[in-house]
């Protein structure tokens, strides 16, 4: 199935795919890294952020929200020298400990959202590809799709 799969360890070890996204505040994909389904989140954040495909315009006042599966001492180091400000709960604390969001709650569902869309592309949901290149190279194709539609470029 190729190099970046992995036994899953929710579905009976089959093999599958991982995929870690980047996206802004609308949703718009900016960067994706794949790896085995077994690969721990925290280890992708630094494949997510070298992704990245083009120069940020700001490393300054760039927020990033993430859930509890990121709080780790090497992530939290990664995101802050990339000059992200960091939104991550730590494992542990309950919601009622979680300090006030100055602009609200935390917006990690619109990555859900745009994992959902990306799952509308059938060849992404079940990974026929064996080769990596390819699976990778039609994950490229489906951001750039999700982004046209963003734009409303596709009415």
């Amino acid at each position: 199935m190729g190099k970046k799969t992995g036994p899953n360890p929710t579905d009976r070890a089959k093999r599958g795919t991982k995929r870690s996204l980047l996206t802004d505040g609308a949703g718009v994909p900016l960067a994706v890294a794949v790896a085995g389904a077994n690969v721990p989140d925290m280890r992708l954040v630094e494949a997510t952020i070298k992704a990245f495909g083009i120069e940020r315009p700001s490393k300054r006042g760039q927020h990033l929200c993430a859930d509890k599966g990121y709080d780790y001492t090497t992530v939290r180091t990664v995101l802050i020298e990339a000059g992200y400000t960091l939104h991550i709960p730590s494992r542990g604390e309950t919601r009622a400990e979680r300090p006030i969001h100055p602009h609200g709650r935390a917006r990690r569902w619109v990555v859900e959202r745009t994992h959902s869309w990306m799952n509308r592309f059938r060849r992404l949901l079940v990974r026929w590809e064996k080769r990596e290149q390819n699976y990778e190279a039609m994950l490229h194709l489906a951001c750039a799709w999700i982004t046209m539609k963003l734009a409303g470029v596709f009415g």
